[in-house]
């Protein structure tokens, strides 16, 4: 049976003694589970491939609370839950009508209008005069309710009064899918996600490999302590453009470097044309990595190149896995252990982030040929799914501290152990 890897937070409130002006702040610890194939929810307006590794944490909303568990999206800006009404499917949901903090938001109401790209069409008046929210899935399906407002409690804070959309029917084209999360937690910097309602200046996270222990953080503090961050700007417009999106946390990539050759790529393959096309965006919500045209061949010829002699092409033109990955190799089932294989890195302005080892490599659940299993190469091709941007997704944020600093419009990056860190910051397996 396929398998999938879902990371849970799971919530406590740590009493931290850190060098900051904040002592007290939400630390959540990182777990591993697996769960069978086929039982998650899809994103709302997200990338159309599988998200095989997802982000969740778990907290309370509503009086008397009520346990549910999110996925954590940096890529999506409303939050929203699956909400007991016309859906057809078995799923954790939230039951507006046991919370007494509950409050549905009118079509009159300012936050109605709100414009948000979540939303395939602007909210609307349902028959009840009560704020109607539709959001689109990649895969044409749809999912509708109303937004709301509800008491959110998190790491010991409750937040009164926070926005979400409470959504009870569709949800997937796959009526039989036994979806396990209880909704999304939108973090981009639009003015409608939770990060932003919330009001923290930061928030951080360090996912670890499988089976270890990491940690997401909301609030401010100095881990200078810890490993020295290097900062990127966040980057900015003014000006509306059709495929640029604002609310992103979009950084500037000025190059990729496979071992210690940078490809030979003009800046401006890396820079945003006049429509927008060709931001580089830190998404939580998507698994790999993706890279337009110029980009991606380069490195896709330079990696194929370092491993010839090493690692066994897939040679199956039929097999693009995920739709956008198609560089995949052969390796005998017997070999535990993959060789050495050249650090990919990306270059941003300020920082970079280095891929090694194995998280070049995805083995592909299922992929069997003759005695070998189908390892794909961890970066996909945007052009092949159709999108104009460049997606850096959270397998290549492991064992990364990455902070996201909203005050001053920036996010840091340090390599790190993810799970020593929880263990020196007080967050245990």
């Amino acid at each position: 049976m396929k398998v999938l890897f879902i990371l849970f937070f799971f919530l406590i409130q740590t009493q931290l003694s850190f060098p900051s002006p904040t002592s007290q702040l939400p630390v959540l610890p990182l777990k591993s589970q697996l769960i069978p194939s086929g039982s998650l929810s899809k994103s709302p307006n997200k990338l159309p491939f599988q998200h095989n590794v997802t982000l969740t944490v778990s907290l309370s909303v509503g009086s008397p609370p009520q346990n549910v568990t999110m996925v954590l999206d940096t890529g999506s800006e409303l939050s929203w839950l699956h909400c007991n009404g016309t859906t057809r499917i078995s799923q954790p949901v939230f039951y507006p009508n046991r919370s007494s903090s509950y409050s549905p938001v009118e079509c009159s109401s300012p936050v109605c209008t709100t414009r948000t790209r979540d939303f395939s069409v602007p909210a609307s008046c349902d028959s009840n005069h009560l704020c109607h929210a539709v959001l689109s899935y990649a895969d044409a399906s749809s999912s509708e309710g109303n937004l709301a407002t509800d008491a959110f409690n998190i790491g010991g804070s409750e937040m009164n009064g926070t926005i979400f959309g409470c959504m009870d029917s569709g949800f997937s084209s796959n009526s039989n899918e036994d979806a396990k999360t209880t909704g999304l937690m939108g973090m981009n910097r639009g003015s409608l996600s939770f990060v932003s309602q919330m009001g923290f200046p930061k928030f951080s996270y360090c996912i670890s490999g499988y089976d270890l222990t990491g940690l997401l953080l909301f609030g401010n503090s100095n881990f200078t302590w810890l490993a020295p961050l290097n900062y990127t700007p966040l980057i900015q417009i003014s000006t509306p453009l059709p495929y640029f999106d604002r609310v992103a946390y979009t950084v500037e990539l000025e190059g990729i470097r496979v071992g210690d050759r940078l490809l030979p790529l003009p800046k401006s393959v890396f820079e945003p044309d006049h429509t927008g096309a060709g931001q580089t965006m830190v998404d939580s919500g998507t698994q790999f990595t993706f890279l337009l045209g110029p980009a991606y061949n380069a490195l896709r010829n330079e990696f194929l190149n370092r491993t010839t002699g090493v690692l066994r092409v897939l040679e199956d033109p039929n097999f693009v896995f995920q739709g956008a990955m198609d560089l995949c190799y052969r390796v005998p089932l017997n070999q535990t252990v993959l060789p050495v294989l050249p650090t990919v890195s990306l270059v941003f302005r300020g920082a970079e982030m280095t891929v090694s080892g194995a998280q070049l490599l995805y083995r592909v659940s299922g992929e069997i040929r003759g005695n070998d299993s189908v390892y794909c190469f961890t970066f996909g091709s945007s052009d092949l799914l159709g999108i104009e941007a460049y997606v850096i997704g959270h397998h290549h944020q492991q064992n990364v501290w990455m902070e996201f600093d909203l005050e001053k419009s920036r996010i840091g990056l340090a390599q790190v152990r993810c799970d020593l860190a929880g263990e020196r910051i007080g967050v245990y397996h």
